[in-house]
């Protein structure tokens, strides 16, 4: 991280919290791990990987645990991710981001979807944290675009599209949703890089969500 923060163009950087299908234990996670990197200059993306659309969504090998009970499942989904956050000392006012991957967005599917994502945000707000989700433009958000109007977004949309253009906008994005510093957009993603003399495989983000804090 020291290498990255002195050599690379990077100042944040995506940390998985917690989730069902979270896919690797992380235990040099820590509440002090965060506050160093926080210190360094890190800013940070909690990423939470509950229930997804389907069992084989994303990169599940048909063994995801899946939204079957969605509004059930989004609270306490945001219950957890906020205790887990609390636990890294990302306090009340962060936006919590739920990992949902990609999927074919269909009648039932997307009610499921869209509900589950609807009561983690409520539960999130209840709780005092922002909502965030990142999906794909394909999925996800052509789901909440597309139903914009019957219920209630999350207050970031993470969105990814890998085509290699460091932008915020994109042909599925309305101008007029999360317009307001509220846009994360995956550009890129298996990408090796080095700095420093460190490799790692990264996705690369571009983020306007303010200054974090």
């Amino acid at each position: 991280m020291d290498a990255w923060k002195a050599a690379s163009p990077y100042s944040a950087v995506g940390v998985y919290i917690g989730g069902v299908n979270r896919g690797c234990a992380q235990p040099n996670l820590t509440a002090e791990w965060v506050r160093t990197q926080y210190t360094a200059g890190w800013r940070f993306l909690p990423l939470y990987v509950g229930p997804q659309p389907a069992a084989g969504a994303g990169s599940c090998a048909s063994d995801c645990a899946a939204v079957t009970d969605p509004v059930p499942q989004g609270r306490a989904a945001a219950e957890d991710a906020v205790a887990q956050a609390g636990t890294l000392g990302f306090g009340k006012g962060s936006v919590l981001y739920n990992d949902l991957e990609q999927y074919t967005p269909g009648t039932a599917l997307t009610a499921r979807v869209l509900g589950y994502l609807e009561a983690w945000t409520a539960r999130l707000h209840e709780l005092g944290y922002r909502s965030g989700a990142y999906g794909s433009v394909s999925s996800l958000v052509a789901d909440l675009v597309a139903h914009a109007a019957g219920t209630t977004l999350p207050d970031v949309i993470h969105f990814a599209r890998w085509n290699d253009e460091a932008t915020l906008t994109d042909p599925v994005l309305p101008a007029a949703l999360w317009a307001d510093h509220q846009r994360v957009h995956q550009y890129a993603g298996d990408r090796a890089e080095t700095y420093g003399g460190v490799r790692i495989s990264i996705d690369r983000d571009l983020l306007d969500v303010g200054a974090g804090a």
